[in-house]
Protein backbone atom coordinates (compact mmCIF):
# COMPACT_ATOMS: atom_id res chain seq x y z
CA UNK A 1 0.00 0.00 0.00
CA UNK A 2 1.61 3.46 -1.06
CA UNK A 3 2.07 5.76 1.81
CA UNK A 4 1.92 9.70 0.64
CA UNK A 5 2.01 12.77 2.21
CA UNK A 6 -0.62 12.76 5.16
CA UNK A 7 -1.21 8.42 5.31
CA UNK A 8 2.60 8.58 5.84
CA UNK A 9 2.79 10.94 8.54
CA UNK A 10 -0.30 9.20 10.39
CA UNK A 11 1.37 5.51 9.78
CA UNK A 12 4.53 6.46 11.20
CA UNK A 13 2.81 8.71 14.47
CA UNK A 14 0.91 5.77 14.85
CA UNK A 15 3.97 3.46 16.53
CA UNK A 16 3.64 2.94 20.22
CA UNK A 17 6.72 1.45 21.62
CA UNK A 18 9.13 1.68 18.83
CA UNK A 19 10.50 2.87 15.60
CA UNK A 20 13.22 1.73 13.86
CA UNK A 21 14.99 2.46 10.26
CA UNK A 22 17.45 0.22 8.61
CA UNK A 23 19.44 3.25 6.45
CA UNK A 24 21.41 2.10 3.41
CA UNK A 25 21.42 4.60 0.89
CA UNK A 26 24.94 5.67 0.43
CA UNK A 27 23.29 9.55 -0.97
CA UNK A 28 19.97 10.72 -0.37
CA UNK A 29 18.65 13.62 -2.98
CA UNK A 30 15.81 15.52 -1.46
CA UNK A 31 15.11 19.12 -2.77
CA UNK A 32 14.54 20.23 0.95
CA UNK A 33 18.00 19.37 1.68
CA UNK A 34 20.04 20.24 -1.63
CA UNK A 35 20.95 23.87 -0.67
CA UNK A 36 22.37 22.81 2.77
CA UNK A 37 24.18 19.90 0.94
CA UNK A 38 25.64 22.43 -0.87
CA UNK A 39 26.52 24.81 2.33
CA UNK A 40 27.79 21.88 3.90
CA UNK A 41 30.39 20.94 0.50
CA UNK A 42 31.41 24.65 0.40
CA UNK A 43 32.54 24.72 4.32
CA UNK A 44 29.68 27.09 5.46
CA UNK A 45 28.41 26.83 9.03
CA UNK A 46 25.40 25.00 9.87
CA UNK A 47 22.00 26.88 10.55
CA UNK A 48 21.24 27.27 13.84
CA UNK A 49 17.46 25.55 12.79
CA UNK A 50 18.98 22.95 10.93
CA UNK A 51 16.80 19.60 11.03
CA UNK A 52 14.43 21.45 14.13
CA UNK A 53 11.32 20.55 12.58
CA UNK A 54 12.20 16.54 12.58
CA UNK A 55 13.65 17.33 16.01
CA UNK A 56 11.06 18.15 17.79
CA UNK A 57 9.24 15.10 16.46
CA UNK A 58 11.36 13.03 18.15
CA UNK A 59 12.00 14.83 21.25
CA UNK A 60 8.17 14.21 21.08
CA UNK A 61 8.17 10.54 20.74
CA UNK A 62 10.94 10.08 23.49
CA UNK A 63 9.03 12.81 26.05
CA UNK A 64 5.79 10.16 25.42
CA UNK A 65 7.94 6.94 26.26
CA UNK A 66 8.65 5.93 22.59
CA UNK A 67 11.96 4.97 21.10
CA UNK A 68 13.23 5.86 17.89
CA UNK A 69 16.58 5.23 16.37
CA UNK A 70 18.41 3.50 13.11
CA UNK A 71 21.39 2.03 11.93
CA UNK A 72 23.42 3.82 9.39
CA UNK A 73 25.05 1.19 6.96
CA UNK A 74 28.31 2.83 5.41
CA UNK A 75 31.05 1.92 3.44
CA UNK A 76 34.36 3.67 3.10
CA UNK A 77 34.84 6.01 1.89
CA UNK A 78 32.00 7.87 3.23
CA UNK A 79 29.88 9.50 0.25
CA UNK A 80 29.42 13.67 0.68
CA UNK A 81 26.17 13.02 1.46
CA UNK A 82 27.15 10.97 4.73
CA UNK A 83 30.02 13.28 5.20
CA UNK A 84 27.06 15.71 5.26
CA UNK A 85 24.82 13.85 7.75
CA UNK A 86 27.89 12.97 10.06
CA UNK A 87 28.67 16.91 10.53
CA UNK A 88 24.98 18.28 10.00
CA UNK A 89 22.41 16.07 10.34
CA UNK A 90 22.40 12.97 12.90
CA UNK A 91 24.16 14.62 16.24
CA UNK A 92 21.50 17.37 16.41
CA UNK A 93 19.49 13.60 16.12
CA UNK A 94 21.14 12.24 18.09
CA UNK A 95 20.98 15.16 20.95
CA UNK A 96 16.84 15.30 20.59
CA UNK A 97 17.05 11.93 21.58
CA UNK A 98 17.27 9.28 18.40
CA UNK A 99 19.79 6.21 19.05
CA UNK A 100 22.06 5.79 16.04
CA UNK A 101 24.29 3.45 15.53
CA UNK A 102 26.68 2.92 12.19
CA UNK A 103 27.15 -0.46 10.53
CA UNK A 104 30.40 -0.28 8.28
CA UNK A 105 30.32 -2.62 5.33
CA UNK A 106 33.62 -1.70 3.77
CA UNK A 107 34.86 -5.09 4.44
CA UNK A 108 31.37 -7.39 5.25
CA UNK A 109 27.92 -6.53 4.32
CA UNK A 110 26.82 -9.73 7.14
CA UNK A 111 24.24 -10.99 5.18
CA UNK A 112 22.01 -7.71 4.97
CA UNK A 113 20.13 -6.33 2.07
CA UNK A 114 22.52 -3.56 2.10
CA UNK A 115 21.34 -2.04 -1.51
CA UNK A 116 17.68 -1.12 -3.06
CA UNK A 117 15.77 -0.23 0.10
CA UNK A 118 15.91 1.34 3.48
CA UNK A 119 12.97 0.68 5.71
CA UNK A 120 11.43 1.65 9.42
CA UNK A 121 9.91 -0.72 11.18
CA UNK A 122 7.18 0.03 13.84
CA UNK A 123 7.01 -1.16 17.13
CA UNK A 124 8.16 -5.08 15.56
CA UNK A 125 4.98 -5.35 13.64
CA UNK A 126 4.87 -3.17 10.66
CA UNK A 127 7.22 -2.40 7.71
CA UNK A 128 7.60 0.28 5.58
CA UNK A 129 9.91 0.58 2.25
CA UNK A 130 11.60 3.69 1.01
CA UNK A 131 12.56 3.05 -2.57
CA UNK A 132 14.87 4.81 -4.13
CA UNK A 133 16.56 5.58 -7.64
CA UNK A 134 19.88 4.62 -7.62
CA UNK A 135 20.39 8.62 -7.53
CA UNK A 136 19.22 8.87 -4.10
CA UNK A 137 15.82 10.48 -5.47
CA UNK A 138 13.15 9.17 -3.21
CA UNK A 139 10.58 7.06 -5.71
CA UNK A 140 7.70 6.22 -2.83
CA UNK A 141 6.71 4.75 0.71
CA UNK A 142 4.87 1.38 0.93
CA UNK A 143 3.78 -0.37 3.64
CA UNK A 144 4.84 -4.28 3.23
CA UNK A 145 2.59 -6.67 3.46
CA UNK A 146 4.56 -10.11 3.67
CA UNK A 147 6.25 -11.68 6.39
CA UNK A 148 8.43 -9.62 8.82
CA UNK A 149 10.58 -12.21 10.19
CA UNK A 150 13.60 -11.06 7.99
CA UNK A 151 13.59 -7.82 8.99
CA UNK A 152 13.59 -8.78 12.58
CA UNK A 153 16.49 -11.19 11.88
CA UNK A 154 18.23 -7.73 10.06
CA UNK A 155 17.11 -5.78 12.36
CA UNK A 156 18.84 -7.73 14.81
CA UNK A 157 21.63 -8.63 12.67
CA UNK A 158 22.38 -4.68 12.24
CA UNK A 159 22.37 -3.83 15.85
CA UNK A 160 25.00 -6.68 17.33
CA UNK A 161 27.57 -5.65 14.45
CA UNK A 162 26.81 -1.60 14.23
CA UNK A 163 28.49 0.69 17.11
CA UNK A 164 26.94 3.87 18.21
CA UNK A 165 27.73 6.93 16.21
CA UNK A 166 30.03 8.81 18.72
CA UNK A 167 31.90 5.63 18.79
CA UNK A 168 32.27 5.36 15.04
CA UNK A 169 33.50 8.67 14.62
CA UNK A 170 35.68 9.21 17.52
CA UNK A 171 39.12 10.73 16.83
CA UNK A 172 41.72 7.52 18.01
CA UNK A 173 44.30 9.93 18.88
CA UNK A 174 41.61 12.00 21.41
CA UNK A 175 42.31 8.44 23.70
Amino acid sequence: MPLDGDEWRRTFDAFQRDAWRFEAQPTYTMPKETENVARFLRGEPKPADHNSRWHERVHDYVASGRTIGRVRIVRQPLTDYQRYQFAWGIPGNIQAGEDIRVLDVTHDDYGLPISGTDWWMFDETRVAHLNFRPDGTQINRELFAGNITPYLEWKRIALTHSVPFFEYVKDPSDE
